[in-house]
């Protein structure tokens, strides 16, 4: 290929992609392999472009590590929660929009496997387990302070945060036990149990 053409390529590469672009496709292989598989010359052949061209948007494969964990806290803590505070629901509201998380169909499904993808690095990674570790005091402060809202202590609302956040994540991980009835039935369990008031009853 002639050298002007060689460098017209070069630049629709560096103009077509963004660095969005690189941290979803690192983010899909780091979903569907581990982390180890994240590599710059993995990524550009599924990219289709040249290793070069990660160079425009990222110092090095460390760079693009540290950016797919914050787009992770960004959207599945900061943004959420900004969100909810938008919202001007109530705390009792706002606790059991929480617990519904874990349903909401692709988007939940989608987050989820993110999420233990990264937790799933965390386990060999420092950064990434100071990242996770960051994530979840940040959850688990934003549902205390629903239960602070809703009048109990700050102790009593940590216990009930940590017992909320639990159940979330374990209907994550957990999503193909019980039937959709069932999970309905454990999701109002668990708002009555944190809520303390008795879920209406089902009508026949």
């Amino acid at each position: 290929m002639p050298r002007r053409q060689q460098t017209s390529a070069t630049s629709a590469n560096r103009t077509q992609l963004t660095p969005d672009d690189w941290i979803d496709a690192a983010t899909q292989v780091l979903v569907e392999d581990s982390i180890n598989a994240v590599r710059v010359d993995v990524l550009a052949k599924g990219l289709q472009v040249t290793r070069g061209s990660f160079y425009w948007h990222f110092r090095d494969r460390d760079d693009l590590l540290t950016q797919i964990l914050k787009r992770w806290a960004d959207a599945a803590t900061e943004q959420l929660i900004n969100r909810f505070e938008r919202s001007g629901a109530a705390p009792d509201t706002l606790v059991r929009e929480l617990a519904n998380l874990p349903f909401r169909g692709r988007t939940a499904h989608r987050s989820a496997a993110i999420d233990q993808a990264i937790r799933a690095w965390a386990r060999r990674d420092e950064m990434a387990r100071r990242a996770v570790d960051d994530v979840d005091a940040k959850r688990l402060s934003y549902i205390a302070h629903c239960f602070v809202a809703l009048g109990h202590s700050i102790k009593e609302a940590q216990h009930r945060a940590f017992l909320l956040y639990s159940y979330m994540m374990g209907e994550a991980l957990l999503k193909n036990q019980g039937t959709d009835a069932q999970r309905d039935d454990r999701r109002r369990f668990v708002e009555t149990l944190l809520l303390g008031q008795a879920p209406a009853e089902n009508v026949e």
